[in-house]
């Protein structure tokens, strides 16, 4: 998985297990006389997978650059990706989860906060190791089984985005909301384009040249702290962002504000009781 997908030492690990099952698969056919993995020592350094602050985006830069996706491209390219990024923004979709959302995970009333189901997830993947040949295949969610679902409760402001984008465009044969003007499967190459074009009408140069929103999984990171800042509690945090707790607060760890001069009122109050 590529890593501005949201690669981690996990996938790095993943990749190792593989090439270890390949050797030891042609020491069984004699093409090689052992593992030649089993005489390396080294081993990959513990590193702490924490998310940048300086790439979260607050409430108000979120709004601005959603409204510049509008603008970008012609045929109305951005316009049509607008409700793609807004689900990373409000409902910490990851881009694979966006991209695959379909009609039948939305539950969308006409005012009102609701839900979306979250059961499939649509990986970039190269093509030669897919059954159907789709650079995009269908999967279950990220750290669960394929039968597991993630409700995920949604605002008032994605539930207009969202009835607006169906409205205006419909869905694709198997329920895709976002899909490409010819009805296939949105490529991470095409969103990536609108966002960095997004950016650079709706942030200063300086923001442009930081790291601030560089990629569309920092709208992800986004939500999630501002959920954490809000005073959500973490397990309700990790349920709607499909992580454990651990994950959670090891991940975005520096990205709760304020959480130490509340934690000395707590603690001076109790002091004080």
């Amino acid at each position: 998985m590529p890593r501005w997908q949201g690669g981690s030492i996990h996938d790095d690990r993943r990749k190792r297990a593989v090439f270890h099952a390949l050797l030891e698969y042609a020491v069984e056919l004699e093409q090689l006389s052992a593992n030649p993995l089993h005489k390396i020592k080294w081993k990959p350094p513990k590193t702490t997978e924490t998310v940048n602050p300086r790439v979260v985006v607050n409430p108000r830069q979120a709004q601005e650059l959603l409204t510049a996706v509008t603008y970008v491209g012609r045929r109305g390219r951005g316009r049509r990706l607008m409700a793609l990024f807004a689900c990373m923004y409000y409902a910490a979709l990851r881009p694979a989860e966006a991209v695959g959302l379909r009609i039948q995970d939305c539950h969308l009333p006409a005012s009102g906060w609701e839900r979306l189901t979250i059961d499939v997830s649509r990986p970039e993947v190269n093509t030669q190791w897919t059954d159907t040949r789709d650079a995009h295949e269908e999967r279950g969610l990220k750290h669960r089984g394929r039968q597991n679902v993630r409700p995920v409760p949604v605002p008032p402001e994605l539930v207009k985005i969202l009835r607006e984008h169906i409205a205006e465009y419909g869905t694709a044969k198997d329920g895709r909301i976002f899909r490409s003007e010819r009805g296939g499967v949105v490529a991470s190459t095409a969103y990536t384009e609108v966002w960095q074009a997004a950016r650079l009408l709706a942030f200063t140069p300086a923001q442009v040249a930081s790291p601030l929103a560089k990629r569309p999984y920092d709208l992800r990171h986004a939500a999630v702290s501002l959920w954490l800042n809000a005073g959500v509690s973490a397990p309700d945090v990790a349920e709607r962002a499909g992580h454990s707790v651990d994950v959670l607060l090891r991940v975005y760890a520096k990205c709760i504000d304020g959480q130490q001069e509340i934690a000395n009122k707590r603690i001076g109050d109790a002091l004080a009781a």
